[in-house]
């Protein structure tokens, strides 16, 4: 199961850049991401419904739930949505692709986690690898790629921030069928916010490309996903889970490749080569290890 869970995360979040593409016209950002939870949250609380999964949560559930929906719903797509500005996609994957480490540092911050060596290491190879990948030459970096590269890491660590709240429900006891929906509720809540304060007109795309997009990215690329990956931090860890952010350019970039032209080059092959080692560091069992040291797993029943 932990595998099955795994591979949907990254399939599903890799393909999501280019539903991603589709989104981006005449809507403003703000919306389009405001649009996708608000889907997400109403097809959240209908499964809840549904299947008689709802959990009471205290104030202080409510509280990390509140973060978790600025960390992983809101703040961290905007911040990424808006370095794209800035930055070719590429430079963008390649930040996001530091979740692992950041989410390693943070769990050791926060929560008194013991930071692995090995996912540190496997982040770095990995990371390296998708420079390599993506061709970027740091000398070529001006300072409106510096900013846009610091907007990214900024919702990069929004992200590596968020899987410390999923840790925090998972300690608890909590599932993330209930607190992925408020979560999700309390992002939505703060992207209106933003929206209006920034006073931007409401407008919709009803084009088939932009609908369709907003359906994948809402569904499986939020329902489905999100619940698969915090399902996968109870299973084998936050630190561990979060090194999925390092294989998503390579789905994305197949997909390119079967869609949009994409040619592989030898610098590619040899940074996706770095990626799977870099896998190969964080996932390799120690003798007399069981679960990466992760905490048990919760049922979903439970």
């Amino acid at each position: 199961m932990t595998a099955v869970l795994y591979l949907l995360v990254v399939l599903i979040w890799g393909t999501t850049w280019i539903a991603i593409h589709y989104q981006i016209g005449p809507v403003a950002v703000e919306l389009s991401i405001l649009y996708r939870f608000a889907l997400a949250t109403v097809v959240m609380f209908a499964i809840l419904l549904v299947t008689r999964r709802f959990e009471r949560l205290r104030g202080r559930d409510h509280l990390v739930c509140l973060g978790q929906g600025l960390a992983l719903f809101s703040g961290n797509f905007l911040l990424i949505y808006h370095a794209s500005a800035w930055v070719p996609s590429g430079l963008v994957a390649v930040a996001f692709s530091t979740g692992s480490i950041w989410t390693a540092v943070f769990s050791w911050v926060a929560l008194g986690q013991k930071l692995s060596p090995r996912v540190i290491a496997g982040g770095l190879v990995g990371l390296a690898g998708l420079w390599l990948l993506f061709g970027i030459d740091p000398a070529r970096l001006d300072l409106d790629m510096l900013y846009g590269l610091g907007l990214a890491l900024a919702g990069t660590m929004g992200f590596a921030f968020g899987n410390v709240f999923a840790v925090i429900h998972r300690r608890r006891g909590l599932t993330p069928w209930t607190t992925t929906a408020w979560g999700m509720l309390y992002g939505t809540l703060i992207l209106v916010a933003v929206v209006l304060v920034e006073g931007l007109p409401w407008r919709f795309d009803p084009a088939p490309a932009y609908v369709g997009a907003l359906l994948y990215l809402a569904i499986p690329g939020s329902v489905v996903a999100f619940l698969a990956y915090l399902t996968l931090v109870g299973r084998i860890g936050a630190d561990r889970a979060a090194y999925s952010t390092v294989l998503f350019p390579l789905v994305a970039l197949n997909a390119s490749a079967l869609f949009e032209g994409y040619v592989w080059t030898a610098a590619a092959v040899a940074g996706v080569a770095l990626v799977l080692l870099g896998n190969l560091l964080v996932f390799a069992r120690l003798p007399g290890r069981r679960n990466g040291g992760a905490a048990p797993a919760i049922k979903a029943g439970a």
